[in-house]
């Protein structure tokens, strides 16, 4: 059966690839603009197979595939705008690192992450006050600790130029800027109001795993079984997918 996360995010991925259409010139495809969304709605949320879906929807394989990597690539280039208005208008933020499992053998070292005992791909992960996704950066190895993989994407620099508060735990220590983060040291070795900042910063935190959940509900990317050069067009194409649907 095929799904799709709402008929708002099915008419978003629709216009932007009538747009895309015009700007081409193109005069026919097999698929019309609607059906390339929902072809390519398919593969992203519920994972399903280049070849289950070229049989469904009529068409070749590798046309399956060309439509969808076309879609997935239009998502991607406004990912940022996307995050940016997403941003805009938000007290502060919340910050997290998530692994995406990928397809990898055990002699693949760089993409082997010690934390999650598994191969994947780290990816930076905002969620505004109330635990919403916001944005999601690209895929670095999973062997990359997460403060510096917000380094290496400007998180940390672009939120300290922009005022924006940005909540995350002790993984991210030494970050700087306006990142605000829990009191280390054994938990009995804190005072009362350490205790207690501690307690709420926790509960603030723990609203970012909504927004990484959000992004994983999303089938394909509980198990990427593609090359490891296409899974940033793939998050952020589904980014960009779930901030159209929560407009």
């Amino acid at each position: 059966m095929l799904v799709y996360p709402s008929s708002s995010t099915l008419r978003f991925l629709a216009a932007r690839l009538r747009e895309h259409r015009r700007a081409l010139g193109t005069r026919w495809r097999r698929l019309n603009a609607g059906r390339q969304a929902l072809l390519t709605l398919a593969h992203l949320r519920a994972g399903q197979p280049y070849a289950q879906l070229a049989a469904g929807f009529g068409i070749a394989t590798t046309t399956a595939y060309r439509y969808i990597t076309e879609a997935v690539n239009l998502l991607a280039a406004l990912a940022l705008t996307e995050a940016a208005r997403a941003a805009s208008t938000k007290a502060y933020v919340i910050l997290d690192g998530t692994l995406l499992p990928i397809d990898r053998i055990a002699a693949d070292r760089p993409f082997y992450s010690g934390k999650h005992k598994k191969h994947g791909m780290n990816v930076q992960v905002i969620a505004d006050p109330k635990g919403r996704l916001m944005w999601a950066s690209p895929a670095l190895a999973g062997a990359i600790h997460d403060v510096r993989a917000a380094r290496e994407h400007g998180i940390i620099d672009a939120l300290a130029e922009a005022g924006i508060s940005c909540w995350a735990d002790k993984g991210y220590q030494g970050a700087g800027g306006t990142v605000c983060l829990p009191y280390r040291g054994r938990w009995d070795s804190l005072s009362t109001g350490q205790q207690a900042v501690n307690r709420s910063h926790a509960k603030i935190r723990a609203l970012v795993e909504q927004a990484i959940a959000t992004l994983k509900s999303w089938r394909l990317l509980r198990k990427l079984r593609c090359s490891t050069t296409r899974i940033t067009s793939l998050v952020q194409a589904v980014l960009v997918l779930q901030l159209a649907a929560t407009r």
